[in-house]
């Protein structure tokens, strides 16, 4: 068994009075991103994952490979000096939706028609690696990979890992746990046994399973390449995101039940051909085939959980802390968000973690509340009501009002991905615009009805 206490190693780049050991359980995207904040602050920092490196292994099945960042994991990402390379050398522009209609037909719905705003669609897998990388430059940063934590005590800031190749047991104590492991987070699982955590989570009854359109015979896109791509059918829909070898993520969301339908290569063709037709050329009948057979659609899952700290200890971050459904697209930007929001409070409080830790639980609980509901609701916006006029009519008149008065009227999408404004904020900033617009439509009724009566008076004495 190996012991490993807490210590102050020298490498303080002097924004710190008092160098912390921190240990940070998960290595993914925010997990890595926050261990690069802390080194920035001159912390020691240890990072622990359950998985090996990433950068030695090939993208594994079942995750999306591709991810939409926009303006909250941009600020994050330039805070570490990783923006630029993500946008400018790998990032690829999303400017609107491509909608696909039954007929193979599309149109495009703007994300920012006034300002031209885009979000980006980066790789999963590279841009961890990048953060991982990154974190290669700091000698205060240590990475251990194949450690699986089997037991916390997270007021005494003790974890107990097992490393996943030797079965070593491997005991650590630090100034503070940060758990930044995922949905079904082991750090939040310790947590759950302290008194006054409120925790639930809630499965959908829709699953996701991922495809592939391959890029064309001379390496191309073989679609418009600077768009979301969306087939909405009402009760499912399909998604595609460009990756940067010009092929497709394709991701079909719908009910569990009728992925169980499809269990022979021509009912799944036949589905295709009656709510994809202009998708099986693109992916191909026989790699369709493979593919859909390959796997077996995962869960979705939303977890909500306060508070996300105990005593100075030990503080929840990303989805350990707020897992939402992908369908806002805010699931990393929101982790991301997390480590700014973290880094602001510890300059703030001057490295206090008591102070640090419990005005992060007290306020950050009410925004990620907020995106996991609009999360929720943008499913129903995806895959049914963008083909509705209603939908429309009210996105032209946000836009017109935008760009009408830019400082008073930010529509919600906007607000959401290309400002920083709090996510409960967006809410009820929409919240205002309905009542509003209810009010406008209430009294031009009023006026067209008060008209029609003054005419029909004016022809009945005619």
């Amino acid at each position: 068994m190996t012991t490993i206490r807490n210590g102050h190693a020298n490498g303080s780049n002097g924004h710190a009075k008092k160098q912390l050991d921190v240990v940070v359980v998960g290595g993914g995207l925010v997990g890595s991103l926050e261990a690069l904040f802390l080194a920035r602050r001159g912390h020691r920092v240890r990072l622990y994952e359950y998985r090996e490196d990433i950068r030695n292994t090939p993208q594994a099945r079942g995750r999306s490979i591709n991810l939409a960042l926009s303006v909250r994991g941009r600020q994050a990402l330039k805070s570490v000096g990783l923006e630029h390379h993500m946008i400018q050398e790998h990032g690829i522009p999303m400017r609107g939706r491509r909608i696909h209609k039954l007929d193979g037909s599309t149109y495009v719905i703007p994300y920012d028609a006034n300002s031209k705003q885009c979000i980006y669609s980066v790789g999963r897998n590279y841009l961890n690696c990048q953060l991982l990388e990154e974190s290669e430059k700091y000698g205060n940063v240590e990475r251990f990979f194949h450690h699986k934590l089997v037991d916390a005590q997270l007021s005494k800031g003790s974890l107990t890992f097992q490393k996943t190749d030797t079965k070593e047991i491997v005991q650590v104590t630090a100034d503070l746990v940060i758990g930044a492991d995922g949905a079904f987070s082991g750090v939040r699982k310790a947590m759950m046994k302290q008194p006054l955590f409120d925790y639930s989570q809630k499965y959908i009854e829709h699953g996701y399973l991922e495809l592939c359109i391959p890029a064309d015979e001379n390496d191309g896109f073989q679609m418009p390449a600077n768009f979301l791509h969306i087939w909405p059918r009402g009760e499912f829909m399909m998604i595609a995101l460009p990756n940067q070898d010009c092929s497709w993520t394709v991701t079909l969301f719908m009910p569990f039940t009728n992925f169980k339908r499809l269990d022979t290569p021509e009912k799944l063709i036949a589905f295709f051909e009656k709510y994809f037709p202009d998708s099986i050329p693109l992916i191909g009948k026989n790699k369709l085939i493979e593919d859909f057979f390959a796997g077996s659609p995962s869960p979705l899952v939303a977890v909500k959980c306060r508070p996300y700290h105990v005593e100075d200890k030990a503080l929840l971050i990303g989805d350990a802390a707020h897992a939402v459904v992908p369908f806002y697209g805010q699931g990393m930007n929101a982790g991301f968000e997390d480590c700014t929001l973290l880094d602001q409070l510890f300059q703030k409080h001057n490295d206090n973690l008591a102070d640090i830790l419990t005005e992060f639980s007290n306020t950050r609980w009410e925004d990620t509340f907020a995106i996991s509901d609009l999360a929720m609701y943008n499913y129903i916006e995806m895959r049914d009501l963008v083909t509705r006029p209603t939908y429309r009519l009210r996105k032209a008149i946000d836009d017109f009002i935008y760009w009408l008065l830019p400082r008073v009227w930010v529509p919600l999408y906007n607000s959401v991905t290309f400002t920083t404004m709090p996510y409960h904020k967006c809410v009820k900033n929409r919240e205002w615009q309905d009542k509003v617009l209810k009010k406008i439509s209430t009294i031009g009724l009023l006026a067209a009805l008060g008209g029609a009566a003054v005419a029909i008076k004016l022809n009945y004495f005619a």
